[in-house]
């Protein structure tokens, strides 16, 4: 079986928030995967993609059923993966999987169409992989033309300029329940880069009349958001009584299980003074900060990533229109990409038949020496050259004929015929430790 890209994984548009936040993978949990799926059958290369709305595994495999019982056994064992649920993952091959991959770098495949963030995480991840070396020249390859094409796609079409973005939608959220954010108390639970965008919504909709208080497990990591955003930094011991007095409550963290009870959430409704003013939190992390049971809390109103999606629809119609003209770019792209990957998916078979014919004429070579010889210096030199000469032409035209199949079917066959021509060797008996890509 030929070396191919697939791509397995959840999203938003496969899998409830619920079920994505079983299965999203942490940055240290996300070395541990690395690690042990570029061990793992099937697979040569691996990038592991999480985000709030993915966990997606980038694949160079060997064989492709091998590689997705590698990733399924790692979420049994890992995330308690049952048979039933592994319907919400999808695996896609080949040029489907480069396209995916290209509309994922390019926001296209966001739940917010054209978000901005989706770039840097996927460079992030990439760069995650490389670190501990799990990523080759295929996956590189890829990757590298994937972050390209998203570029080309920001400067040709407005995808950028109709995007909203998950802390567009929290603003839009809480200015619905309250129609004004003016003299609103807003609290930040964590310190990341999400709170401080939706922090900066909440500023641009009421003004200076906004207080901001930042709540951060490490306070100097609170002190310098709260500093850009003009706001108060909050030692995390101080927060109940803050979170009570709140209008709205950002929740971001990096937490891996929920910091707010549906009792903990009763008390502090308790606790307020104004019971009939309504307490709006918005839980844009994954996993989850707020336990969903909350939203059954008299008084508040809890939103999560899944309510943000019914919000997104602002400015659909122009966001759809730059979004067709993406893809227009993103399919071309892919078939071109495709060839070229195509193409380097064949090369160590040319190598592999470029020193068995060099092997080949050596042998014949000594054999007429022994023969027909010895030869003079002048003719032996002459032999060789023409021998060589014989060697680079029959591998070149077999390596274009190769390299210029249309179909990975045909490119298959014909390798598959070189191999047991010329009693090369296959991907399956290359030397252990060795890429065969």
């Amino acid at each position: 079986m030929e070396p191919s890209l697939m791509v397995v994984g959840l999203n938003y548009r496969t899998a409830p928030v619920a079920i994505r936040e079983r299965f999203w993978i942490s940055e240290n949990r996300r070395y541990e995967a690395l690690a042990h799926l570029s061990r793992a059958e099937g697979i040569e290369e691996v990038v592991v993609l999480a985000t709030c709305n993915r966990t997606e595994f980038l694949l160079w495999c060997t064989d492709v059923t091998l590689a997705a019982n590698s990733v399924m056994r790692l979420l049994v064992a890992e995330y308690g993966l049952k048979l039933c649920e592994w319907k919400h993952f999808y695996r896609l091959l080949d040029e489907a999987a480069l396209l995916h991959i290209f509309r994922v770098a390019s926001s296209l495949d966001s739940m917010v169409v054209g978000e901005p963030q989706v770039v840097s995480q996927v460079k992030e991840a990439w760069k995650q992989a490389q670190k501990l070396g799990t990523t080759g020249r295929f996956l590189d390859a890829v990757l590298q033309k994937a972050l390209t094409v998203s570029k080309r796609v920001r400067s040709e079409t407005a995808i950028g300029n109709a995007a909203v973005s998950i802390p567009y939608a929290a603003v839009e959220l809480a200015r619905k329940t309250f129609g004004t954010l003016e003299h609103k108390k807003v609290l930040l639970l964590g310190a990341g880069k999400m709170s401080e965008l939706t922090a900066r919504g909440l500023l641009n909709h009421g003004g200076s009349s906004v207080r901001v208080g930042v709540i951060n497990r490490t306070l100097e990591h609170a002190a310098e958001l709260a500093a850009k955003l003009g706001g108060v930094a909050i030692p995390f011991e101080e927060r109940w009584q803050h979170m009570t007095e709140a209008d709205i409550i950002i929740s971001s963290t990096a937490c891996p299980h929920t910091i707010l009870s549906r009792e903990e959430a009763e008390l502090m409704v308790r606790g307020r003074k104004d019971k009939d003013q309504p307490l709006v939190i918005v839980d844009i992390a994954m996993p989850r900060d707020i336990d969903s049971a909350v939203r059954d809390v008299e008084g508040i109103f809890l939103y999560d990533l899944d309510d943000l999606e019914n919000v997104v629809d602002h400015n659909a119609g122009e966001r759809e229109a730059a979004a067709a003209d993406a893809q227009k770019i993103l399919q071309a792209e892919a078939q071109g990409f495709r060839r070229k990957l195509m193409a380097e998916r064949v090369v160590p078979t040319i190598v592999a038949l470029r020193l068995r014919l060099d092997e080949i004429c050596r042998q014949e070579l000594d054999s007429s020496r022994q023969e027909n010889g010895p030869f003079s210096k002048d003719q032996d030199e002459m032999l060789t050259a023409m021998m060589s000469r014989m060697t680079q032409r029959i591998a070149g035209s077999l390596a274009r004929e190769l390299k210029e199949l249309p179909e990975k079917a045909e490119q298959e066959q014909m390798t598959t015929a070189l191999q047991r021509l010329f009693h090369l060797p296959t991907a399956e008996q290359a030397p252990a430790g060795t890429k065969s890509a």
